[in-house]
């Protein structure tokens, strides 16, 4: 601990001879410093992919809080993902940097943490108390005195309605007081016009002014900010599209029957789209140029070993693109597990950043919310995607020219025309096409 001892000799004072100071004041002279708090600051750490800023969307701590090592501190959310931020250290949480929902720098105190170990800091409170009593102390009582009231403080104005006595009556009649009237007559005299009109006025129900609505101002941010810079690199590239029509009766009828068998798997829900994701796997074997990407200065094309296909989701926190990885050595089974997994993540807004990166190629299914055609837009640095329509019943000629009824469903696919030409999008898509329609074909080149 440390001592301060308050010299006297700087007031001219020697020995005992203390006139002026009482034996109060000299203890007061004498304070104990306790030593100051190790306090860090816990910065917030780059999480990789260039992210700058996040969101903050939850505390899992506050101050006064006791933390150790690898507690969970915080949940923030980037454009990609949502992350949630660890404690590297033991000790008291003395200070939040932010608030919900506020934006959190890379690099900036994110909370102030109290090392264990510590004594409790000085409060500034209790310093500037103490300094404060003991001025008061040394310097006697202070009276402070408010000047006084000036007279119209002192006295409420008194007024008088002027108003003849039968007025007054009237007014004593139906109980209104005359100085809520304001008169109309000569010098303000309130007539007894003034006080029906006034007992009218009350009787008529208030008008109800609409409330002007504003405009309303929202800062881009999360997942928004993502799309913003994602889709305005998007529109750099020249895109051109390819759509055809799939008759889909094969596949309805192989989904049926097996949709019963993968949910006594562990509950895995069947839908249309792990078959279509995986005939695009098997189809990009064929065509891998549709599986690649080209550099920012788009001297080189880099050809993709893994098919990691990327599903377009609608979730609370906006559209985002998670991709089932290696899909070429899944089998529809495993494609649609994976897939029930980053939806119900998604939903959760718990998808990690590895979900959200290292796409290939990409689907997005309009058809899930009723849309029928759809032109997509490329997710950099694809080269290519798909969009699927809704499945609908439309009549069809047969082979004999009998009018039957058909499940079809449209695709309209997107490439980069720089590394792309129509003619390999339509063999693509013709590849791709035989197997939805057959897709008992796939089978056939499963590995």
């Amino acid at each position: 601990m440390a001592f301060r001892i308050c010299s006297l000799a700087g007031h001219g004072l020697r020995g005992a001879f203390l006139p002026k100071y009482t034996q109060k004041q000299i203890i007061r002279c004498f304070r104990v410093s306790p030593q100051f708090l190790a306090t860090v600051q816990f910065n917030l750490s780059d999480i990789g992919e260039g992210i700058k800023e996040v969101t903050v969307k939850e505390w899992f701590v506050e101050a006064g809080q006791k933390v150790a090592q690898f507690d969970n501190i915080c949940e923030v959310q980037s454009d990609k993902a949502s992350v949630t931020i660890t404690s590297r250290f033991d000790g008291v949480i003395k200070k939040l940097h932010y608030k919900i929902e506020d934006v959190a720098q890379v690099g900036q105190p994110l909370v102030d943490i109290e090392l264990e170990g510590s004594e409790e800091a000085v409060k500034p409170e209790e310093s500037s108390s103490s300094s404060s009593s003991s001025s008061s102390d040394s310097d006697g009582e202070l009276k402070s005195s408010a000047p006084p009231p000036s007279p119209e403080e002192q006295m409420p104005y008194l007024f008088k309605s002027l108003a003849a006595p039968a007025v007054r009556r009237v007014a004593m009649e139906n109980k209104i007081q005359i100085s809520d009237i304001k008169g109309t007559g000569k010098g303000g005299r309130v007539l007894k016009e003034d006080i029906l009109a006034f007992i009218e006025a009350k009787k008529a129900p208030p008008k109800v002014v609409p409330k002007a609505e504003g405009d309303r101002i929202e800062p881009i941010k999360g997942v928004m900010k993502g799309m913003a810079k994602t889709m305005t690199a998007s529109l750099q590239i020249p895109h051109f599209v390819y759509s055809d029509e799939i008759n889909v009766d094969n596949l309805v009828l192989v989904r049926q029957q097996l949709k019963e068998v993968s949910f006594g798997r562990g509950g895995v829900k069947l839908t249309y789209m792990p078959f279509l994701i995986k005939a695009a796997s098997l189809a990009l074997k064929h065509f891998p140029v549709i599986n690649s990407s080209v550099d920012s200065e788009c001297q080189n094309i880099i050809y993709k070993a893994d098919h990691n296909i990327g599903v377009a989701m609608d979730t609370p926190l906006g559209l985002v693109v998670p991709n089932i990885k290696r899909v070429q050595t899944l089998s529809v089974f495993d494609v649609a597990t994976e897939l029930n997994r980053l939806m119900q993540s998604g939903m959760k807004g718990s998808l990690k950043p590895e979900d959200l990166t290292g796409g290939t190629f990409t689907i997005s299914n309009i058809g899930i919310i009723g849309g029928t055609y759809t032109k997509p837009v490329i997710l950099p640095p694809e080269v290519a995607i798909g969009a699927i329509g809704k499945i609908q019943k439309v009549p069809k000629f047969d082979a004999k020219g009998n009018v039957v009824p058909a499940n079809v469903m449209y695709v309209s696919w997107a490439a980069d025309h720089r590394v792309l030409d129509g003619v390999t999008m339509a063999k693509f898509s013709n590849k791709w096409k035989e197997y939805v329609e057959n897709p008992h074909s796939m089978l056939l080149d499963l590995k």
